[in-house]
């Protein structure tokens, strides 16, 4: 036995994946308000058979018409897809939902990206959180994409409360 436990050669994420309903929508939105990247597409795939199932736990007929990669400043690069399934569910879910999730951006300055944000008519939900605790320092806020899904700002420009004695720092844009 090494000693080390878990994942061998665990390097870090990659990107994280999500399916969007309309792919052109979700372009703008990461491209024209977020400001990310574009880096590349592929699709459509069609495979035959019980590939979609085995692979990608989806019904086999499932198409997956496109997917579109974007990088995001300095942070984790997203995997977005675009499917057409036979019985897709239409709303995303909500955080307390099993498998609900959100996706948070750091910025510099949040209650200017609200501002910008509202600018672009996208829905904040409620205003500015301080956190507490060993996230003393932080504030943040949700959002919603224009297709539904919840996504977060959050800003510590001078760290947070449990960063004084950890020997190990979660993401830390001052580095």
């Amino acid at each position: 036995m090494s000693g080390t436990q878990g994942l061998p050669g665990l390097r870090g994420t990659d990107h994280i994946g999500f399916t969007v309903p309309d792919m052109e929508q979700a372009h703008e939105f990461f491209v024209d308000v977020l400001g990310c990247v574009h880096v590349y597409s592929l699709g459509p795939f069609l495979p035959e058979g019980n590939w979609m199932a085995e692979h990608l736990n989806v019904a086999a007929e499932t198409v997956m018409r496109e997917i579109r990669f974007y990088r995001c400043g300095n942070g984790t690069n997203l995997e977005v897809f675009q499917y057409e399934a036979p019985e897709p569910h239409v709303l995303p879910p909500r955080n307390s939902d099993i498998g609900g999730h959100h996706l948070a951006f750091y910025v510099e300055d949040l209650d200017e990206a609200i501002e910008y944000l509202r600018s672009k008519r996208i829905k904040v939900l409620g205003g500015p959180t301080e956190s507490s605790g060993a996230s003393l320092g932080q504030r943040w806020v949700y959002f919603l994409s224009p297709w539904g899904m919840q996504f977060e700002l959050v800003s510590f420009p001078d760290g947070k409360a449990y960063e004084k004695g950890a020997a190990v720092r979660l993401w830390d844009t001052r580095s």
